[in-house]
């Protein structure tokens, strides 16, 4: 808990530590937070908008073989947009019941367009959803939607805790 000095630079908590060591004291493990993500689909993206406040969306997501966050998204999409300005993303990842288990995790984006986004869009499908009925149809569907993935390198995971 913050003291009443509330929270800022020199802020305190009361077993004495500074809210920056606090925030440093609540960081999970990358392998721990991407165990959550790969039970968890649901989450919430930030990225930042021209003028540095958040941009936020409901998304999926997907952990590749490599330990990567995989989120789905269109070319034109604002998210898109913002992360080709600033790689550095947040994303909030929820149980499906909302309330529950939850993890904060931290990174710097990479925007993989088509044609090379296909067989990324087909594995991140098979890893939320599973098979796809139409493999042609959901292809040309990427397509037209000019669907990109946005490949995630974690960073950061953290904090986990209620408040």
């Amino acid at each position: 808990m913050i003291d009443d000095a509330g929270p800022g630079v020199g802020a305190t908590v009361r077993r004495g530590l500074s809210v920056d060591e606090m925030d440093t004291e609540a960081l999970v493990d990358l392998d721990d937070a991407r165990a959550v993500a790969r039970e968890q689909a649901h989450a919430v993206l930030a990225t930042s908008r021209r003028d540095g406040r958040p941009q936020m969306s409901p998304v999926a997501v997907a952990v590749d073989e490599a330990g990567r966050l995989l989120v789905s998204t269109r070319e034109p999409a604002m998210k898109t947009h913002n992360v080709r300005r600033d790689p550095r993303v947040s994303l909030c990842v929820l149980p499906d019941a909302f309330f529950g288990r939850w993890i904060q995790v931290e990174g710097r984006a990479e925007i993989v367009t088509l044609p090379e986004a296909m067989d990324l869009l087909v594995d991140y499908y098979r890893r939320v959803s599973g098979e796809h009925p139409d493999w042609d149809d959901y292809r040309r569907a990427m397509n037209e939607e000019r669907r990109v993935i946005l490949r995630i390198e974690l960073d950061r995971a953290g904090p986990d805790r209620s408040g």
